[in-house]
């Protein structure tokens, strides 16, 4: 895929953030959905590409989709295939209730490498680049937690765990505190988690426990770009779902997949903050526009570029001139 595509995408995510980012603490998280799907797929319409969805959004909540089989780009016939992985607001009740590291994020590879995840949970373990290759799924947290210290030169006591805070990990929890590492409890959101840990500056040095699947895949995708590390196997809650992924392809339900099993080839990934959160800042209004803070990476190149955007209102793709301003305004 052409380098400067990477420069591009993060135009789609950034339409995405600033169209969710009016609904803020509103309370109405299918409103922000609904707004910054058809920003994204509006968006895609100016990028030379001819890419179709592999990882979809919004089927578990029944939120407007950039559904499974979308066409997205502009379809020229010179245009590159690609698959294209979305969450045009990862993290909807985020920007409902106006809490931290709601982001929109958009990631592609080339056709057939990403995981066609199918719509049920997966158990993660997520690493930043020096702890790459220290950590197995199949071991406790107690063993990873110390894995993950000895190839940072630290001490179990001063890595943070990153956990969304639900039922089912209330023994993941506990046995983390048990062996001494500090916790960060997340209420939605673990793509940002994941990213979190390829960062320094954000004090995240791994995410533990149960998510979505098709937040896994877009959590690799970054991962990837970033020389991080992550392994996933996929918790079915029900016989239905094993059915559906069978259909999908899905042969081993027990399989553990690698960081390149989620998302190989090349790779590029983009993420844009819609709230303040690990890695981005949320969208700011200003008085003639507003700002927009991204994240841009690309596996084959392994750069990982921040963009501190300003957008004038008039003449964005989230434009609305039927209002004569942006959406956003207020």
């Amino acid at each position: 895929m052409d380098r400067n595509l990477a420069l591009e995408v993060v135009r789609v995510t950034e339409a995405a953030a600033l169209a969710a980012a009016r609904y803020v603490g509103l309370g109405q998280r299918d409103e922000a959905d609904r707004a910054a799907t058809e920003a994204m797929r509006s968006t895609f319409g100016y990028l030379h590409v001819r890419g179709t969805v592999v990882i979809g959004e919004g089927e578990r909540d029944e939120a407007p989709m950039l559904f499974i089989g979308e066409a997205l780009g502009d379809g020229g016939l010179d245009a590159p295939a690609v698959d294209i992985a979305v969450d045009p607001v990862e993290g909807t009740n985020l920007v409902a209730d106006g809490l931290a590291d709601a982001v929109a994020v958009v990631a592609m590879a080339e056709h057939g490498h990403f995981l066609n995840a199918p719509d049920t949970y997966m158990e993660k373990i997520a690493v930043g680049r020096v702890a790459r290759g220290a950590v197995d799924i199949r071991r406790s947290p107690t063993h990873n937690l110390a894995a993950i210290a000895e190839a940072k030169g630290v001490s179990v006591s001063d890595l943070t765990a990153v956990i969304l805070a639900r039922p089912r990990h209330d023994a993941l929890i506990a046995e983390v505190r048990r062996a001494g590492a500090r916790i960060r409890l997340i209420s939605d959101g673990d793509v940002g988690g994941a990213l979190a840990t390829t960062n320094d500056e954000t004090g995240v040095d791994v995410l533990l426990g149960i998510g979505g699947a098709p937040e896994g895949v877009l959590a690799a995708a970054g991962l990837r770009c970033a020389s991080g590390d992550m392994q996933g196997i996929l918790r079915f809650r029900n016989q239905d779902e094993v059915d559906r992924a069978a259909r999908m392809g899905i042969t081993d339900p027990a399989r553990i997949y690698g960081i390149d099993d989620l998302a190989g080839g090349d790779v590029m990934f983009a993420a844009t903050g819609v709230t303040d959160g690990f890695l981005l800042r949320g969208v700011r209004y200003t008085k003639t526009g507003a700002v927009t803070h991204s994240v841009v990476m690309r596996s084959r190149s392994g750069t990982v570029r921040y963009i501190k955007a300003e957008h004038v209102f008039e003449g964005h793709p989230v434009y609305d001139p039927n209002l004569g301003t942006h959406p956003g305004a207020r």
